[in-house]
């Protein structure tokens, strides 16, 4: 154990060797960790971040749920789908494209 004042020791013991040591390894082979920089910014492992897709630009939502850090991938959304159904015709779909289109050539022989 190192005799430096508390201060001067990092809060976050790890265990090396078996042994109790006051200074922090960061090491992904025993776990995944990461510190929160003084801007609350984290980075997040990349075999974490390959194995779930994350790349530059991935919006992540994050929430507190029973003591936990939760974060979530945003899907984006289809915007393609958002149109589905707004339109509402009298008479339907092909009535509209009969009145646009006008009389068809079938019509206009009779």
């Amino acid at each position: 154990m190192s005799l430096q004042p508390a201060a001067a020791r990092s809060p976050v013991p790890a265990l090396t060797g078996g042994a109790l040591d006051d200074t922090v390894r960061i090491s992904y082979h025993h776990g995944m960790k990461t510190t929160v920089s003084e801007k609350g910014q984290i980075t997040i492992p990349k075999r974490l971040r390959d194995r779930l897709g994350l790349r530059p630009g991935t919006v992540l939502e994050f929430e507190e749920t029973d003591g936990r850090l939760v974060g979530r991938k945003l899907v984006p959304a289809d915007h393609l789908e958002q149109l589905v159904g707004i339109l509402h015709l009298p008479g339907g779909t092909d009535a509209f494209i009969r009145e646009i289109r006008g009389p068809g050539p079938d019509e206009l022989a009779e």
